[in-house]
């Protein structure tokens, strides 16, 4: 297939093509694209080099897909006019996934619901996305009747502007501040802008993608985002009350066995998932879980994940995987 990735320069851009690599998608053309100041450079893969074009270069090429990771300013403006020309686009920034008529895509949950004219596809936020494969197994089982999620994720989701400063505050250099305050030897309680309801907008796409995914508008959710110095991998407390009773060794073995999940779960040897082991992995670590004695029906459990892999771009070209599998697309 001709595919075209745009943001190949970025960091989840450089991702979305060692992924493909790895999942050995059937691509016969590659179309690197970045922005003006990277045109003309080089990029690596599959043991060829491919040369940055624009986006209205790439547009003329008409690709059967494009994996958009440059931000919801570049999605907004380009990505109906690719899937004009007969494109699939799938978009990594949060610019369409609150739209009634785009899917939003987490391929072990709702992949089900897309059809061949599903042409604008979005790619959950990553913290959402990790949520979703342990959350749909128990929803669909005994069906949650509130959640309650608080994140500590790493500097790796804001870019590798926030990395620079993680890394010069920690070798005591000269500091471009990315944050509004310290991230070394801190934890800050604000992910993206504050929004009126006194919520982050992090926090907000927890809420609102998570209903969305599940198609239960009225769900009770509410979240607490944080940002703290970790490089790469997202952890989530994630607080759930069921609307049917459990047994805990059951609700495990259902965790263990979702597809994308690894229960790493034996507290008398100290397993549980951390975001130093799940770097450079696809799966989402499910651990320290247990009931929730403080309310009926309640567990608690830990989740971590690679932000940059499953919760980008190993998400988006699942999603391309299946079009071509399912969808017969053609490759």
């Amino acid at each position: 297939m001709k595919i075209a990735i745009v943001g190949a320069t970025g960091l989840v851009g450089r991702l979305m093509l060692q992924v493909l690599a790895e999942m050995k998608f059937p691509v016969s053309e590659l179309i690197p694209v970045a922005s003006e100041k990277s045109l003309g450079a080089k990029v690596n893969f599959a043991g060829k080099s491919f040369t940055v074009v624009s986006l209205a270069e790439a547009l003329a090429c008409k690709p059967d897909m494009a994996l958009f990771s440059a931000g919801a300013a570049v999605s907004l403006a380009w990505a109906k006019r690719f899937t004009a020309v007969g494109t699939y686009v799938i978009d990594n920034s949060s610019a369409w996934r609150m739209h009634a008529d785009v899917p939003l895509i987490v391929p072990e949950v709702n992949a089900h619901t897309l059809t061949k004219a599903s042409r604008l596809i979005a790619n959950p936020n990553c913290s959402t996305i990790q949520l979703l494969l342990p959350l749909a197994v128990l929803h669909r089982r005994y069906g949650v009747k509130r959640l309650v999620i608080s994140t500590y994720q790493s500097v790796s989701g804001t870019g590798a502007k926030a990395l620079r400063q993680l890394e010069d505050e920690r070798a005591s250099r000269s500091v471009s501040m990315v944050y509004p305050h310290a991230i070394d030897m801190n934890c800050l309680p604000h992910c993206d802008v504050f929004l009126d309801n006194a919520y982050t907008k992090e926090e907000m796409k927890l809420v609102n993608e998570t209903r969305k995914i599940l198609a239960e508008p009225d769900m009770p959710i509410t979240a607490t985002a944080v940002r703290v110095p970790v490089v790469g991998g997202h952890s989530e407390s994630v607080n759930v009350e069921l609307m049917q009773a459990f047994d805990i060794q059951e609700l495990k073995r259902l965790l263990a066995s979702a597809e994308g999940v690894v229960l790493q779960d034996n507290i008398a040897e100290n397993l549980y998932p951390m975001p130093i082991h799940a770097q450079g992995k696809n799966e989402v670590f499910v651990g320290r879980v247990r009931r929730d004695f403080s309310v009926k029906n309640g567990i608690n459990m830990w989740l971590v994940a690679d932000n940059l892999r499953k919760g980008a771009a190993t998400n988006t070209v699942q999603i391309a995987q299946y079009i071509v599998d399912k969808l017969k697309v053609k490759s």
